[in-house]
């Protein structure tokens, strides 16, 4: 399977998200961009925009990438929520567009024969501009609660065991030991137990330093293993993914995760 292109540094962390999660579920299906097009309304040149970043994926693509692929679009429709509120555009195809309704020079215009009505309901375009912070909370809320971390820059298991070590506190100078460990065949390195979480450039916290431990149990040593997911780390983690075969995106989720707790 063709490796994808990194995706554009400007691109907000929501977006990048976004798109790493289309990514992964168009690559588990085994559908090519050409397969895409011939099932979905959009062409193949338009998902190779769209899931490249070179241009906003519309919410419609992403219920239609969701239903070929045989997934629940429900949780990729939150993040798409929050990245459209994030970056503050609006839906690239058909969502909210903002109405004009200018008044001529002299004033509104009214007919004399016409009592004057209630007064006119505000139009779909500005109640949309104010609920959009009201729907980026919640969309915010929700994708916190199920994406263990993923919109805050800072990963979160949800295992209970992991909390014990209380709030991970990134400082310059601190490293942290390896103990490797099994437990029923699986790898651990005592920091974190998650299966799930998704680590990228910026993450921090105890599963960063898990995922730096098992790297370096596996010969793929990042340099130092101080919980914070640098350029290092994600050099590391693509060349882990490369002798793994696996999508080399340098991004720790639950297929890299499988392979480095083997």
């Amino acid at each position: 399977m063709p490796r994808w292109k990194e995706l554009p540094a400007q691109l907000g962390e929501q977006e990048r998200q976004l798109l790493v999660q289309l990514r992964r579920m168009k690559d588990h299906s085994g559908l090519s961009l050409a397969s895409l097009g011939a099932k979905t309304s959009y062409s193949g040149s338009s998902w190779e925009r769209y899931l490249n970043g070179k241009k906003p994926v519309p919410r419609a693509a992403v219920e239609e990438l969701a239903q070929v692929c045989g997934a629940d679009p429900t949780r990729l429709l939150v993040l798409h929520e929050v990245a459209r509120a994030a970056d503050g555009r609006a839906e690239p195809d058909g969502g909210a567009v903002e109405a004009a309704a200018p008044e001529a020079a002299s004033g509104p215009v009214t007919r004399a024969s016409e009592p004057p009505g209630p007064p006119a309901e505000a139009p779909p375009a500005a109640r949309a501009v104010r609920l959009r912070p009201a729907l980026a909370a919640l969309a915010l809320a929700v994708a916190a609660a199920f994406a263990g971390g993923l919109l805050t820059g800072q990963a979160i298991s949800g295992d209970e065991g992991d909390e014990g070590r209380g709030v991970f506190s990134y400082a310059k100078e601190r490293t942290y030991p390896c103990e490797e460990g099994r437990a029923d065949g699986v790898r651990y390195a005592g920091y974190a137990t998650t299966a799930t979480a998704i680590l990228d450039r910026g993450s921090s916290g105890w599963e960063v330093v898990e995922a730096q431990c098992l790297l370096k149990a596996h010969g793929f040593g990042a340099g130092k293993v101080d919980g914070a997911y640098g350029d290092g780390t994600k050099a590391s983690v693509k060349s882990f993914q490369r002798a793994r075969d696996l999508v080399a995106d340098g991004i720790v989720g639950p297929d890299t995760w499988g392979a480095l707790r083997k």
